[in-house]
């Protein structure tokens, strides 16, 4: 009896060390130290299978092949996701069980303690500051990883992608990704770099996603799809605009009276209706009398589509400087970079069956 009294209790003190040693997606609860985007060291199981992603997070994970690590994310209800969201769209169907566990809509930052929690992820990976990372980690005990929000094409998006790839062993994947996006920039700006300035056309960016859809007057002040084909924004700092996006008066858009506009489809639909109602204005826009604005997928929906942005470069390119891109086939270069970042074959069609391809835009 008194062995087998000994037996039981070893058995018990096994298994209770081994329940102390592990969670309940199996980590071994080995840790390391992983570094944050904010300069935090942060301890991490050493095996992260699972993973919350808030912020601009999910488009990253995504890109780096983790969506089937994800047990939690920010973003909008299924229902409202289009191809716009590319990310979101190719992922809506292995995310249709995913709990909503916050969402930054309309740059509206929200996020869920109870259900990250009953999520139980092994990390939080965000893209936000340190007085929310702060919170978000006191109040779900979880470790978080705050990476950069990113700007598009530069190194700190970049910095964010390799602190993911390290925090879920993808390194290999975030360093293919840095480079794919490299060289695209590098052959963009060897086709367009040495193009005389007489014969560089001016440009808008009109019709700007950002805090929602924009009419005509929401203009991207910076663009880096402009900045990565040199083209000459006139729209752009060394003008005296401010940075980022903004609303400027019609008679501003008047003054510039850019050769070219280019507009967001997010926005088509209010240049159209606005165009129906002061046709005085339109007429006086030169790029409206030659049939030269046009549309692209939006650069920016839910924070920006990277994928979609380095598309639209080479579209864009294609109009302004038609000689320097005529080995390029637009749709076939499109999918080309969609399937890079979000393996579907043919999201060019997606894009078109929802009216969001490249072209014109049509008015009455």
């Amino acid at each position: 009896m008194k062995k087998l009294y000994v037996l039981i209790l070893t058995l018990i003190i096994a298994l209770s060390l081994c329940a102390c040693g592990s969670n309940n997606d199996g980590n071994t609860g080995e840790k390391r130290i992983v570094t944050d985007a904010l300069g935090r060291e942060v301890e991490i199981p050493t095996d992260v299978k699972s993973i919350v992603a808030l912020g601009n997070a999910p488009r990253m994970v995504t890109y780096l092949g983790l969506a089937d690590r994800v047990v939690g994310v920010s973003g909008m209800d299924s229902k409202d996701i289009t191809p716009i969201t590319a990310y979101a769209y190719v992922t809506k169907d292995q995310w249709k069980d995913v709990p909503l566990v916050g969402t930054d809509s309309m740059g509206n930052t929200d996020y869920y303690p109870e259900e990250i929690i009953a999520a139980k992820p092994d990390v939080i990976i965000c893209t936000y500051t340190e007085d929310i990372v702060k919170d978000i980690e006191t109040k779900t005990g979880v470790p978080v990883i705050a990476v950069g929000m990113g700007n598009l094409f530069q190194k700190d998006y970049d910095e964010s992608l390799m602190i993911i790839g390290e925090v879920c062993g993808v390194e290999k994947r975030a360093n293919e990704v840095v480079d794919y996006i490299d060289s695209c920039l590098a052959d963009l700006g060897k086709r367009t770099g040495d193009i005389p300035g007489n014969e560089r056309p001016t440009v808008l960016s009109a019709a700007a996603t950002f805090k929602g859809a924009h009419g005509i007057e929401g203009v991207r002040i910076t663009d880096a799809v402009f900045e990565a084909i040199n083209a000459n924004n006139v729209a752009g700092k060394e003008n005296g605009g401010p940075m980022g996006a903004a609303e400027v008066s019609r008679e501003q858009i008047l003054a510039w009276n850019p050769d070219y506009i280019f507009c967001d489809y997010g926005g088509v639909v209010l240049v159209q209706q606005d165009e129906k109602k002061d046709k005085a204005f339109y007429s006086q826009l030169q790029a409206y009398n030659n049939g030269k604005i046009y549309q692209h997928p939006s650069s920016t929906n839910y924070y920006t589509n990277v994928e979609i942005s380095l598309a639209n470069c080479y579209f864009i390119g294609s109009i302004l400087y038609p000689e320097a891109f005529k080995d390029v086939d637009i749709e076939k270069k499109s999918n080309e970079v969609f399937k890079f970042f979000l393996g579907e074959d043919d999201f060019m069609g997606e894009l078109k069956a929802f009216g969001a391809d490249y072209g014109k835009v049509k008015f009455d």
